[in-house]
């Protein structure tokens, strides 16, 4: 009887343990529980986003560099973007951020573009240079009502 007990307290450790190692790693991860707050925040405003939503990732030179925190309506045109950018990384303030698609139907994600100025941006600022997202479906109806006349 003795032996079972020890068998079921180590099972139920291991168990235990366990499940404490997925959940840090889901954290990790996935950024949820406050890990991915660390940085500064800069803002873009785009004519059209095109499916990049909260938590999408922020790239320059093909890196995770930070993600999109909140995007919602300016006005009654445009799309405020606000990104976290991780502590250490500097942008410049002639950045160029653009919406682009990971491979041909991916996800939507934000490519900042360093540009040669040596100003860097701070906390809060905005970035003035964007590229909006390529709309395909805009893109096909031009070429069909215009082929056709």
């Amino acid at each position: 009887m003795q032996s079972y007990r020890k068998i079921e307290i180590v099972v139920g450790l291991f168990v235990l343990l366990g499940i404490i190692g997925m959940g840090w790693m889901a954290a990790k991860l996935g950024q949820v529980g406050g890990l991915a707050d660390e940085g500064y925040p800069v803002t873009a405003t785009f004519s059209d986003v095109g499916g990049v939503r909260d938590g999408s990732d922020v790239m320059v030179a093909g890196v995770v560099v930070g993600r999109v925190s909140n995007v919602r309506l300016k006005g009654n045109e445009h799309a405020l973007v606000t990104m976290t950018i991780q502590p250490g990384v500097q942008l410049t303030t002639d950045v160029i951020a653009s919406v682009r698609t990971k491979g041909i139907i991916g996800e939507r994600y934000i490519r900042l573009t360093q540009g040669a100025d040596t100003e860097i941006l701070e906390s809060g600022d905005e970035i003035e240079e964007t590229e909006s997202a390529l709309n395909i479906e805009d893109l096909v109806s031009k070429y069909i009502f215009n082929s056709s006349e």
